[in-house]
C-alpha cells in the first residue's frame, strides 16, 4: 500500500523550502528544525562561512553522525546474533 504524500513548507536557515514526503508533518518539521539548528551551530563556530559552506559542512557533520550510528547498529546486531546463537 502506497503512503499518501504531503506537502509542507519549512524554514531552514532563513530560507523557505517546500518538502514533499510521506512522513507526518511533525516529523518533517522536526527534521527541518534539526538541520536549521545544526547549520546555526556551525555558523556560530565560524562566522566567516557563507551559506553554501555552512550547508556543506552541515551535510558532512550529519553524514558523519549517520555513519557512526550505522557502525554502532552493525556492532549491536552482531552481538545480538551471537546471543541468539
Amino acid at each position: 500500500m502506497k503512503s499518501e504524500k504531503i506537502k509542507i513548507t519549512v524554514d531552514i536557515y532563513g530560507q523557505q523550502y517546500t518538502i514533499v514526503g510521506s512522513e507526518s508533518t511533525s516529523h518533517i518539521r522536526y527534521v527541518a528544525n534539526q538541520i536549521d539548528e545544526k547549520m546555526r551551530e556551525i555558523q556560530q563556530a565560524n562566522r566567516m562561512l557563507d551559506t553554501t559552506n555552512v550547508a556543506v559542512l552541515t551535510a558532512v557533520n550529519i553524514m558523519h553522525e549517520n555513519v557512526l550510528l550505522q557502525e554502532q547498529l552493525e556492532v549491536l546486531e552482531r552481538k545480538l546474533a551471537l546471543l541468539e546463537g
